[in-house]
């Protein structure tokens, strides 16, 4: 079988290998979408702190069963399947505590473990998830991100009855917002500087965007939410001037998610934080319950997928869609790959 390894930043080798058999406790999953997102881009340009070369990427995927082990029972053969791309130790303190999302000795599949960039991959079978029929591979492939979003609302507190800003209209941050209106919000509000994502939002059911590179954020604010401004603010993009925006315009009381990545260390102004008692809350990954939760939202008909995906590559192309994403600067939200 086809195995895609990316050998050293921006560029990928495809190898023949042996097809794996499952142990008693394994599914085969037969890859059918990898997902592309900003970690893999991070990789391919060299600039991921925690992994190294070289490494099997796919941790956004759908596919269906190929085989499974003795001791397998909840999926079978031909089952509609997704899968949580965590490996964990189960000693820690984090681990023993419910908290393995954030076990000390992490791994994640695709980054420091391979992934399912491959035409068959072995799973060990509690990682794995069996989807509805009525789901399409497309969708399947789009769990893993819209858990990680399920997982910092929570983590603010939940979405329902609030009113929600948005920080970042990239595919995480346009996942957020929807995940925010399918749960109950308010109100959802989005801002980037780019028009096309800021449109791709509004083309996913998210009513008021902002541009925040002409329009005054705070000035939006207030004209759409009112003075009492938003309940939870979710930071998307990982950059300082985004930090900034949202300690500067929460409301005093308000949460403040951190979801996006910074490859930089922000400044942030605590005295703010401490005088407006806000609470500043991180969020990494997802748990079990987060997955469930996604893929009944999106079984439910509540989110908008098929705006997001902006490009498509085959297998045999897997480069093209990096080279792809640097020359479009921006404009895409989701890419997938095809096998």
């Amino acid at each position: 079988m086809k195995q895609a390894v990316m050998v050293a930043p921006g560029k990928i080798v495809f190898n023949e290998v042996e097809k794996p058999a499952p142990n008693a406790d394994e599914v085969i999953l037969q890859t059918q979408r990898i997902g592309v997102c900003g970690s893999d881009i991070h990789v391919y340009h060299g600039l991921h702190p925690y992994t190294g070369y070289p490494v099997v990427q796919g941790h956004e995927v759908g596919g269906v069963v190929a085989a499974v082990g003795a001791n397998v029972t909840h999926v079978k053969a031909g089952d509609k399947i997704t899968f949580m791309p965590q490996v964990t130790c189960g000693e820690c303190y984090p681990c023993k505590h419910g908290m393995y999302h954030i076990c000390e000795s992490l791994k994640v599949m695709g980054f420091q473990t391979g992934g399912a960039a491959q035409e068959y991959f072995a799973l060990p079978a509690d990682n794995v998830l069996k989807l509805p029929d009525s789901m399409s591979v497309d969708e399947a492939a789009m769990i893993e991100p819209i858990a990680v979003t399920v997982h910092a609302l929570e983590r603010g507190g939940g979405a329902a009855g609030k009113r929600v800003i948005v920080l970042g209209a990239g595919a995480i941050g346009n996942l957020t917002a929807q995940v925010a209106k399918a749960s109950g919000a308010k109100a959802v509000m989005i801002t980037d500087v780019s028009d096309y994502k800021l449109a791709k939002a509004r083309e996913c059911g998210i009513e008021y965007t902002v541009n925040a590179a002409s329009e005054n954020l705070g000035e939006a604010i207030a004209r759409d939410f009112g003075p009492d401004k938003a309940d939870l603010i979710l930071e998307c993009v990982g950059v300082e001037a985004t930090m900034t925006d949202a300690v500067q315009y929460a409301r005093k009381g308000s949460t403040i998610v951190v979801v996006g990545v910074f490859g930089k260390k922000p400044q942030v102004d605590l005295g703010l934080v401490q005088d407006r008692e806000l609470t500043l809350t991180g969020t990494l990954m997802y748990q079990r319950g987060d997955y469930e939760r996604a893929i009944g939202l999106v079984a439910s008909g509540k989110m908008h997928l098929d705006a997001m995906i902006t490009h498509r590559f085959p297998f045999d192309q897997y480069l093209d869609a990096y080279h792809t994403i640097e020359a479009v600067r921006g404009d895409y939200l989701k890419v997938m790959i095809e096998l």
